[in-house]
This record gives C-alpha cells, sequence and structure tokens, in this order.
C-alpha cells in the first residue's frame, strides 16, 4: 500500500510537542514497516532549515516537497477542497495527519488523524481571536468525522472527541505518546551538563517549568508558589532559583509582568527556545520539574522529566493522571498553594525527593514509542 503522510507541521524546523510526536513516532513506523511505501508530503515556500535525514535510510520512504505559498495553498483547501493532496503525491491509499490541518483528499482515501488534545473548544478564551478563527476554519469536528480512524494522544481527549464531535467510540484509538530514548538519567559530572549549564547561564539549584509560555500553562501559579516559598524564610528552599524555559506563546506579556511584580525577580531566569539536544541535559540539571498546567492532551514534558529521573508536580486534571499517575504529585490548578505545599514537601524530604525520582523512570518507561507505532500500523494494514 501507498501510504500518504502530513508532515507540514516540520515546516518550522522547531521541536516544540507536536513536533516531537510527529518526529518520534514516524521514526518508529518507518524502522518497523518496511512493506508499505510512505510517501511524506511537505509545504515550505520559505526556504527553512528542515532536517528529515532520518529519512533517507528507508528505501520505502519518500519526501515530496512543495513551494506553494501557505495562504494560498489553506486558502484553497478550505474553500474548494482543492488540490487533493493524494493527487499531488501520485496517489496513495491512505493519509495520516499527525496534527491537525487544512486538508482535502479523495473520497476513496482512508484518512487517518491524530487528536492532540480539544483544549480549543474546552477553554478557547485561552487562545488569540487569530487562533481560534484558524481552528473554525479548520473544522477539527469535519476532519474526525471524515476521518476513517482517530489516533488519541490519551483517553482524556478520546473522551473529547467522542462526547464534543458525537463520534463512535470504535472509531477512536488511545494511543499513548511515548518518550525518547534520549531522554535518561545522567552522570552529574558530564560534560554535557556543565555545557549546557554555561549555555543558558543556569545556577546550581532550581525548579525548571520547560513548554510554551502562556496562560495556558498555569505559569502565574508558579511564580506566586516561588515567591511563596522563598517568603517562609527557610534557608534550604532559598537556594533554589526558578527556571522558565520555552518560546513565548499568546498573552505571554501578563507572565512577564507577574515576574516583574515578584520580589524575588532576581532569582527568576527566563529562557529562550531551548534546543532540542540540551532538553535532557535541562531536566537532569534541575531539582524539581512544575508543569500545573489546566489543561494538556497528553503533556510531554513531564514525561521526558520523570524519564531523567526529575520529580514531578502536575495538575490532576485533563491527561495528567493517565501519564503520571502515583509517579508524581498532582495538585488542583485552581488552589494555588496546592503547589506552594507540593514545592515545599518535594524539596524538603531527600526521601520523598528520591522516591518519586525513582517511580518517574519506572513510569516513564511503560511510555514507549514502539509500541505506539505498532499499534497504528496495525489500523494502517486493516
Amino acid at each position: 500500500m501507498k501510504i500518504g503522510i502530513d508532515i507540514r507541521c516540520l515546516a518550522s524546523g522547531k521541536r516544540t510537542g507536536v513536533e516531537e510526536y510527529t518526529m518520534q513516532l514516524l521514526e518508529n513506523i518507518f524502522l518497523r514497516d518496511r512493506e508499505n511505501t510512505y510517501i511524506l508530503f511537505l509545504n515550505l515556500y520559505k526556504d527553512t532549515d528542515v532536517d528529515l535525514g532520518f529519512v533517507e535510510q528507508y528505501p520505502n520512504v519518500f519526501v515530496k516537497r512543495f513551494r506553494i505559498p501557505n495562504k494560498l495553498l489553506n486558502f484553497c483547501l478550505w474553500y474548494f477542497r482543492f488540490p487533493k493532496i493524494d493527487r499531488l503525491l501520485g496517489g496513495v491509499d491512505m493519509f495520516f495527519m499527525p496534527n491537525m490541518n487544512f486538508i482535502a483528499v479523495s473520497k476513496g482515501v482512508k484518512l487517518f488523524v491524530t487528536a492532540h488534545d480539544l483544549s480549543f473548544e474546552r477553554y478557547p478564551e485561552m487562545f488569540s481571536w487569530k487562533r481560534r478563527f484558524w481552528h473554525i476554519l479548520v473544522n477539527f469536528r469535519y476532519l474526525c468525522r471524515r476521518a476513517h480512524h482517530i489516533f488519541a494522544v490519551s483517553e482524556s481527549t478520546k473522551t473529547d472527541v467522542v462526547i464534543l464531535y458525537d463520534i463512535p467510540e470504535k472509531k477512536v484509538s488511545t494511543m499513548l505518546s511515548g518518550v525518547s530514548s534520549k531522554f535518561m538519567v545522567m552522570n552529574r559530572n558530564s560534560p554535557e551538563l556543565i555545557a549546557v549549564k554555561e549555555k543558558y547561564k543556569l545556577p546550581y539549584k532550581f525548579i525548571l517549568y520547560l513548554g510554551t509560555i502562556e496562560p495556558r500553562k498555569n505559569i502565574v501559579a508558579i511564580i506566586r508558589a516561588y515567591d511563596q516559598l522563598q517568603k517562609t524564610g527557610d534557608a534550604e528552599l532559598q537556594k533554589y532559583a526558578l527556571v522558565i524555559a520555552g518560546v513565548c506563546g499568546w498573552k505571554c506579556d501578563e507572565i512577564f509582568r507577574e515576574i516583574e511584580r515578584s520580589p524575588y525577580r532576581e532569582q527568576i531566569i527566563v529562557t529562550d527556545f531551548v534546543d532540542d539536544e540540551d532538553k535532557p541535559a535541562l531536566y537532569n540539571l534541575s531539582s524539581l520539574f512544575v508543569y500545573p498546567s489546566f489543561f494538556e492532551g497528553f503533556g510531554l514534558p513531564p514525561a521526558e522529566a520523570m524519564r531523567c529521573g526529575i520529580p514531578v508536580i502536575v495538575s490532576f486534571t485533563s491527561s495528567f493522571p493517565e501519564v503520571v499517575g502515583s509517579a508524581g504529585i498532582m495538585i488542583d490548578p485552581y488552589q494555588p498553594d496546592d503547589l506552594f505545599h507540593a514545592m515545599q514537601e518535594v524539596l524538603l524530604s531527600k526521601d520523598l525527593h528520591d522516591a518519586l525520582g525513582k517511580k518517574g523512570v519506572e513510569r516513564s518507561k511503560e511510555l514507549n514509542w514502539q509500541k505506539t507505532a505498532q499499534d497504528i500500523i496495525r489500523h494502517f494494514r486493516g
């Protein structure tokens, strides 16, 4: 069979959540399936450095690059349902979308779609009007109804797809994301750790948040909880700085204003985009990872931190109970004091800190891309 795959989400050249999901999943699919032919659809009007070297080792995988202006392509796909992407690829039997986007495929082509989360449906107020308008035009409800099968990255996302879009449950399969093998517990004296510490000007001890800097991630709660830690006057807690790492999203100005209001702003360090190869070292350098997001389809950063043996604190919402379970501490994101008390408890108890680190490593091993890839290949084969 010929299988088309939409890799337009990789066009930015960055490795945020969706991009990481796509790269890891495709690598594992191609490694295990040498029977089907895969044709990857990539549209790059501007010259962007997209590293697709990993596909060269697979004789059954091909990349077809196009240089159509994105706005023009999206308009044509939305308004005219043209061009048919399968025909641009020379004809395929099925087409897989690892992320939602504008699409048009021929009637006889089976469409497979990954649903990461429906936060834009549940929390529209946390998105800019441009982003909300984009979601309306893409019409993910239609994509799900048109799809032959939907892969949900968590049981929480599956439930949302079934209930909010009125999709038959048998049409949606839960396929938990995995954690890359590059994430691991590293030697504290590793030269790589020292290099990353110097590169990002990191302190000796710090609490870490890594992800997009936007209101949905509840970063203001992290800053306020950190302020409370410092106000306790505990000498041990005052050794820890707070590192907020990631690119700015919508309304990130609110978060920076909160930092400026903090009496401990000199101990709050904000880095820009973290290079993908530096993330394992960044996790390993931290003492605690906090991710009190209001809503996540899966929540990859906490899983990565757990694989590195770092204790995690997450919200008791959406997919976190599935991903983290008893291997981390879960708090109510709407109760700011919960995060403060959890952080205080982990940082002051070495036994709890070490126990959570070990539990996290074991739990994260259950989240593997190999199983997810095999399950998806099985669906492709029917």
